[in-house]
């Protein structure tokens, strides 16, 4: 597995700028790896609504949810960081079907 740290980024993750930046960094890597990326935010404390949707969410305008499950998966996000990335993917998802 392959691991992309978010905490390299800040502790408080809360800006579409930064996320577009995080998103633009991280989508070669989802590209060219054969593995599993693990998308760790392990000493992240804040997540936004809109640093989700930015950098998490908009992957799927690149690859299906069904591709983005199977090669990535998350670790170290706290409960409100998670309900924040979940919600964006939900809501993103549903503006594409």
């Amino acid at each position: 597995m392959v691991t992309f740290n978010f905490k390299d980024f800040g502790e408080n993750l809360g800006t579409r700028p930064l996320g577009k930046r995080i998103r633009e960094q991280l989508l070669p890597l989802l590209e060219q790896s054969q593995e599993c990326v693990v998308l760790d935010f392990t000493g992240v404390n804040v997540v936004s609504n809109s640093f989700a949707d930015e950098c998490i969410a908009k992957l799927l305008l690149t690859m299906p949810l069904a591709e983005l499950k199977s090669r990535t998966t998350f670790r170290g996000l706290n409960p409100v960081a998670a309900d924040c990335v979940l919600t964006a993917l939900q809501r993103r998802h549903i503006t594409m079907l």
